[in-house]
């Protein structure tokens, strides 16, 4: 009997260790919304209540309440690509150095078929190179992706309507009658249905809700409309609408091929709203601040749903970086972000499953994206109180827009620890 019984246990055990040794990596589908703060959407406080389907992914998955970015897209696509601080890696507005490994590659080498669809703007214009001395930028092949269907490459041209897209073949050309975010949204769902048997990995940029504030087809004026020339904000909310309507078709497409479970799905902003919208956000009226390193700017959402591994309705306040996503995806990956060269990033992949003892206590921030008339910016933060470079000192609670700086004589025992502390973190992350 008790010879039976270990053929039966050894049995089992062969079967399980079978299936984990067969079992397929999970896919990840990260996307980042352009130009859009945590304040526009319900699942934030949003009275509008006009995004439905990211407040889904919300409600059945993970709610980052602390996501912080740098409040420009260059700056904070290059940081989240690398893992790295800008001031290590960053070259220039509009440039990706190509000497640089991103999330592409390294998801590549972990045997992930790697995509991206969207907003590149990453290779560089005669201007922005001239801007950054002669520094190069880079193609989305180069940066590790087998396929892309992505705008601002090689040419500018409309990132909407007709828009100008740099396809497969290496060539960007027009697409008549088509509309930017939707024409990304498509290729995105064609390479799920042709992919949803081996791992693949998502990097969805898109193009929405960049200005120009332009129809969409959720517009009535859509077929009517100039769009070559209109920006008006007004046509703010319709983009809000579609870019939600599209991230709920690509979560129906993985319920659609049976993959949904075996998919994560990573939803954030880049950066704060533009300044020309304001939003009702919790029965008050709140003016996006791209640009400004203020909560406005900075403060993005962040949503992760895994269904039947997230604990649905989960809200995590956790304080989390741009730097912090290379790593997790390595980890979520299967393999470890200890075997990075190097990374200012932490993972949260412990998080997902309920594991909160490796939070970062602080977030560092460099920014100085060498456009426009933006100044060079270090500082350091929790959810408390801020520390730049140069001094200021803001209490984050009662003074998130940074109206008045304060002295050191103003602070008690705690708040004076942790501005310590944060003189230290600037001292040792500013040594490259």
């Amino acid at each position: 009997m008790k010879y039976n019984l270990m053929i039966v246990k050894l049995a089992v055990l062969l079967v399980i260790g079978t299936a984990a040794f067969g079992q397929k990596k999970p896919n990840i589908i990260l996307i980042m919304a352009d130009d859009i703060g945590m304040e526009a959407f319900g699942a934030y406080g949003n009275d509008d209540k006009i995004t439905p389907n990211v407040d889904k992914l919300a409600a059945e998955g993970m709610l980052f309440k602390n996501c912080y970015s740098t409040p420009l897209c260059t700056p904070s696509r290059v940081e989240l690509m690398t893992g790295k601080y800008n001031h290590r890696n960053y070259v220039g507005f509009g440039l990706l150095d190509p000497k640089e490994k991103t999330f592409g590659h390294y998801m590549k080498d972990l045997g992930y078929t790697t995509l991206v669809a969207g907003k590149w703007q990453l290779l560089g214009n005669e201007k922005q190179v001239e801007l950054a001395k002669g520094a190069t930028g880079s193609y989305p092949h180069q940066a590790g992706f087998d396929r892309f269907a992505v705008w601002q490459v090689d040419k500018l041209g409309s990132r909407y309507k007709d828009p100008m897209i740099y396809t497969d073949e290496r060539k960007s050309k027009v697409m008549k009658g088509a509309y930017g975010d939707e024409y990304f949204t498509s290729y995105i769902e064609k390479f799920i249905s042709e992919s949803r048997k081996e791992p693949f990995f998502i990097y969805y940029p898109m193009a929405l809700t960049h200005d120009p504030f332009q129809p969409t087809p959720f517009s009535a004026d859509f077929k009517t409309g100039d769009t070559t020339k209109l920006d008006d904000p007004k046509y703010f909310k319709d983009m809000v609408r579609f870019l939600d309507h599209l991230v709920g078709r690509i979560t129906k497409k993985l319920d659609e091929t049976g993959i949904r479970e075996e998919t994560i799905i990573m939803f954030i902003g880049d950066n704060g709203t533009s300044p020309q919208i304001v939003s009702r956000f919790k029965g008050t009226n709140y003016r996006g601040a791209k640009g400004q390193t203020i909560e406005r700017g900075t403060h993005v959402p962040m949503i992760v749903n895994w269904k039947g591994k997230i604990k649905a309705g989960t809200v995590n306040n956790s304080l989390v970086d741009f730097s912090d996503f290379l790593p997790t995806l390595l980890d979520l990956g299967g393999s470890s972000a200890k075997k990075l060269p190097f990374t200012d990033g932490l993972s949260f992949y412990p998080q997902l499953t309920g594991n909160m003892s490796q939070a970062r206590p602080w977030v560092f921030t460099f920014y100085e994206p060498n456009w426009g008339k933006y100044v060079r910016k270090a500082y350091v933060h929790n959810k408390d109180w801020k520390l730049y470079e140069t001094g200021e000192i803001y209490d984050l609670n009662k003074d998130p827009d940074e109206l008045k700086s304060l002295t050191k004589a103003q602070l008690n025992a705690s708040a004076m620890k942790t501005i310590g502390e944060f003189e230290t973190v600037i001292a040792n992350k500013m040594k490259k």
